[in-house]
């Protein structure tokens, strides 16, 4: 239901993200393209449009809910060369050697096994095909420390329930690189940038859809004692309201970018 309301805004402040990946992954007409873990179809659908109508490209996701938001913005854009197949990333429904490229954004960090994951990926791409990884950098960036780390200051405990999701499990330089070449990927690179990260809309939705969307984050919200709320409410919005021209929030965004070769 969160990825339904807030699709539009969720999308606009990932483009950029988005972007880098594209062009990190440097897809070419005619290539077959899988995405991992393509939830509301980025950056799949914008890989489609690159490989034209020769090339193809397939959205893998656990989630068929989100998979339907997919295959709705996509039929929105006019694109007959893309797919949605719901399936285990640790499990790929695919023979060996059947993709030219593989992307993954925000994905790989939340797989129970990325090792096990990225075997199965290797598996399925073709000699000498890339796959090109994008995770979040580290907690320690205005996204996260204005919103999140405001609560956290104020009840204590875990940031994260150990064991759980981890959208920062590969934000130490060098750890996806590592998590890549131990699932037999070779040429390896690792980059971190800053990207843009702008929410299009006031300071008080953008903590709303924070909130929604967060999901490793529930436990460590749930913990809030509601007396606790009208302060911490007050106090996020102040922090971000720093980021806002009044319009939008442009809070910027820290990310790992990896990419290795079978």
């Amino acid at each position: 239901m969160a990825s339904e309301k807030w699709k539009a805004k969720s999308a606009a402040m990932g483009q950029p993200v988005t972007d880098a990946l594209v062009e990190y992954a440097q897809p070419a007409p005619g290539m077959r393209v899988l995405d991992l873990a393509s939830g509301t179809g980025e950056p799949a659908i914008s890989l489609a449009s690159r490989v034209g109508p020769h090339g193809h490209v397939t959205a893998l996701d656990l989630s068929a809910g989100l998979l339907e938001i997919a295959e709705q913005r996509a039929r929105a854009c006019g694109l007959t060369n893309f797919t949605t197949q719901q399936a285990d990333a640790h499990s790929l429904p695919f023979p060996d050697n059947s993709f030219d490229l593989a992307t993954s954004r925000f994905g790989v960090m939340f797989f129970a096994e990325p090792r096990v994951a990225l075997q199965e990926l290797r598996r399925v791409l073709r000699t000498g095909a890339r796959a090109c990884l994008l995770v979040w950098g580290p907690f320690d960036q205005p996204y996260w420390q204005n919103m999140m780390g405001v609560v956290h200051r104020h009840v204590g405990g875990p940031l994260l329930e150990p064991g759980s999701p981890n959208p920062f499990r590969f934000s130490e330089s060098g750890s996806l690189s590592a998590v890549l070449r131990s699932a037999g990927f070779n040429g390896v690179e690792e980059e971190t940038k800053t990207l843009p990260w702008t929410w299009p809309g006031p300071v008080e939705e953008v903590w709303e859809q924070a909130q929604a969307v967060a999901v490793p984050f529930r436990p460590l919200l749930e913990r809030v004692p509601p007396e606790k709320w009208p302060e911490i409410h007050a106090e996020v919005h102040a922090a971000v309201r720093k980021y806002s021209d009044g319009e939008s929030i442009a809070f910027g965004a820290s990310v790992v970018l990896a990419s290795g070769k079978k």
